[in-house]
């Protein structure tokens, strides 16, 4: 059987359109896991915390690209030696956010715990709550 010139189809059997030429992904390729996430508003940030288990800071990756915060971390086999049978995949993880312009980006910090991590978007000025003074004439 050969697989030339064959085009991948979705679960109805029907053909699905090739990717554009130039055209960004707006997915990570492959198999991955969405992580559960829990976003709060916790004074001037919107914080959100991702459930990362297995990851390392160093194959960990958060950035902000064009107004899209992604959230990618690669898992690694921690037994030593060749498995020989298993029965599970590990799988990487990746997240993608659209933020409006009430973050300020620049101002992003991200903290990896126990596999927690937990990345604090700062609100920009406008977007903050703030009290008006009222004056009496």
């Amino acid at each position: 059987m050969t697989t030339e010139g064959a085009m991948p189809t979705n679960r109805e059997g029907q053909g699905m359109p090739a990717r554009e030429e130039g055209r960004t992904p707006t997915r990570e390729e492959g198999r991955t896991l969405l992580p559960p996430v829990d976003i709060f508003e916790m004074g001037d940030n919107l914080v959100v915390v991702a459930d990362l288990p297995g990851v390392a800071k160093d194959d960990l990756r958060v950035d902000v690209d064009n107004g899209v915060l992604t959230i990618h971390g690669a898992v690694r086999p921690q037994q030593p030696g060749t498995p020989l049978y298993s029965e599970y995949d590990l799988l990487n993880f990746h997240r993608e956010f659209t933020l409006n312009d009430e973050i300020e980006t620049e101002g992003i910090q991200a903290e990896l715990k126990y596999g927690v991590l937990t990345v604090r978007l700062p609100k920009a000025d406008r977007a903050r709550k703030r009290k008006i003074d009222v004056k009496v004439t």
